[in-house]
């Protein structure tokens, strides 16, 4: 197959969401749908045996919570699905951000009875700055939830685009009788599923149907009205505007009942984009390219802890990935030849001998790769866009036992350059410093250390509330300011400076100070493409 067809089969995603609204589970449902799973497992269940095909870590398992992202793939009708969930809770949006680097489209799932709630409104924003073309799937109509209109009307207030109504609920909780496909002008009659894929479904056709109206009055009628009024109300689907995210098409269901799932999945396949062109510091990259390209989005520690090996996550960009192949690494200009390179159902990995652009792939290795790195076949380039923030709170560790202190440094430096937390080491030595998003990230972070690394760790606290990058023109004035300001300095997973603060007004007076500094809240990879100062 020519390399174009193998792209323009290709669809990457990623499912967003607040906490709880029904991400993991729906990802199950699609893998169940799409036939690469035969039994979902119960994200509520957590003390059964079955767990999330998407959460694979032993805290993930037990606080039933996704903490870390997953890559899955599978086929659809004719369709190559790269899936990849992302953590809902808000200490791990960073993870999140970078994913959302990698994928051509987004899922955004909605609580039916929460509406658009805080991180779904973050991770929104980071999607419409990248113009990543967004479906939306309203989830838990098998509940007493808000009503339909409302939720269409919030959905376009806070989005700030155009929501496009596909399918229709027809009542909901105990009176939820099925979704009405408004384009193909037929209701799908609700039937309870569970964690097994049953295949068919009853059907009903035409919104006048009176059977329709016989079986499920007085909430088919109310659904007839809300359909005959957003229809006319709403914005005609426009395939340009969905793709450059100025429009969202919106699905009703309920992913535990496995309903409303199928039409979400062939939308996906009929209208979410192949992948297109990404951006380098020197050149546009296009998919159809012969050459190989393909950039570092996620480094994941221990997926496998009897090997205790480290995985990149690797999208493919451009050309075709074959095993084997002599590949470069842009930061360093080092090559490497990957032999045992694999494709992910979450945890569950498979040997893979080809790949394409859209997809990921998983080169295992032991800190050869860092987060941001692009690998080609020769050319130097650097893709752009992968985030790191400055943190917002931090904490400095040791070691309980002084005789575990290497292991402990040893899981800190891998830890840290796979992004679960970001790593510090000050200019003037003592502890190092761990800084995180959120407060979640230290308590995973001393899980991980002590069941991956065997290292028991304390935390204590620091003064610091705030951390900026420097850079400046001149690297002797860098040079100057670090020395004069050494106790405040400390440097992070790839060695850039950061200058550390306790209180806002001291980042304002060594702004006045030294002008010739800036002074970054963002730097995009291990190739330090910083952003404007902030």
């Amino acid at each position: 197959m020519k390399l174009s067809q193998e792209v323009a089969r290709r669809r990457t995603f990623a499912i967003i969401s607040h906490p709880d609204a029904g991400k993991t589970t729906l990802t199950e449902k699609l893998l169940l749908f799409a036939g690469a799973i035969h039994i979902a497992g119960s994200v509520k269940a957590r003390k059964a045996s079955r767990h999330a095909t998407s959460d694979w870590m032993e805290i993930e398992k037990q606080r039933g919570i996704s903490v870390a992202s997953s890559v899955m793939q599978m086929e659809y009708r004719g369709c190559v699905i790269n899936l990849l969930d992302t953590p809902g809770h808000q200490d791990f949006s960073e993870d999140t951000y970078r994913v959302l680097t990698a994928v051509d489209a987004a899922v955004m799932v909605i609580d039916a009875g929460n509406g658009v709630e805080p991180q779904t409104r973050r991770l929104l924003e980071v999607c419409r700055s990248r113009n990543t073309p967004i479906l939306t799937f309203i989830n838990k109509l098998d509940r007493e939830v808000r009503q339909p209109i409302d939720l269409m009307d919030e959905l376009e207030r806070v989005l700030g685009m155009d929501v496009v109504p596909f399918t229709w609920p027809v009542g909901m909780g105990k009176a939820f009788h099925g979704v009405f496909d408004i384009r193909a002008r037929r209701m799908r009659v609700f039937r309870a599923g569970g964690d097994r894929r049953e295949d068919g479904g009853e059907f009903l056709d035409g919104l006048d149907n009176p059977v329709c109206a016989q079986r499920f009055d007085p909430e088919f009628s109310q659904a007839r009205q809300e359909i005959e009024l957003v229809s006319a109300a709403s914005t005609p689907f426009d395939q340009v505007a969905f793709l450059q995210a100025r429009q969202t098409p919106v699905f009703f269901g309920s992913a535990i009942n496995n309903f409303g799932v199928q039409e979400v999945l062939d939308a996906l396949a009929d209208l979410a984009p192949h992948p297109g062109p990404k951006m380098a510091v020197s050149r546009e990259v296009v998919p159809e390219e012969p050459k190989f390209t393909g950039v570092v989005f996620k480094i994941q520690a221990n997926m496998d802890p009897a090997h205790r090996d480290r995985v990149a996550f690797v999208r493919v960009c451009s050309g075709r990935f074959e095993r084997g192949m002599r590949l470069r690494v842009g930061r360093t200009g080092k090559d490497i030849r990957p032999g045992s390179v694999v494709s992910f159902l979450s945890q569950r990995r498979e040997l893979l001998d080809e790949a394409f652009p859209g997809d990921i792939i998983g080169i295992p290795n032991h800190g050869t790769l860092q987060l941001g790195d692009t690998l080609t076949e020769g050319e130097l380039l650097q893709f752009t866009g992968l985030p790191f923030f400055a943190p917002e709170m931090f904490q400095s560790v040791e070691v309980a036992d002084p005789m575990r202190a290497k292991q402990l440094r040893t899981g800190l430096k891998q830890l840290g350059e796979e992004g679960a937390i970001q790593v510090f080491r000050p200019h003037l030595g003592g502890p190092l410093l761990l800084g995180a998003i959120g407060a979640l990230q230290f308590e995973v972070v001393a899980h991980r250390l002590k069941h991956e690394y065997g290292v028991a760790a304390r935390y204590l606290p620091t003064q610091y509330t705030q951390a900026r990058w420097v850079t400046a023109d001149d690297e002797r004035e860098l040079r100057r300011f670090i020395e004069a300001n050494g106790h405040r300095i400390a440097y992070d997973a790839v060695d850039a400076p950061a200058f550390m603060i306790s209180f806002a007004a001291e980042l304002t007076v060594a702004q006045e100070r030294w002008e010739h500094i800036r002074f970054h809240a963002l730097r995009e990879h291990a190739g330090l493409v910083f952003h404007a100062p902030a």
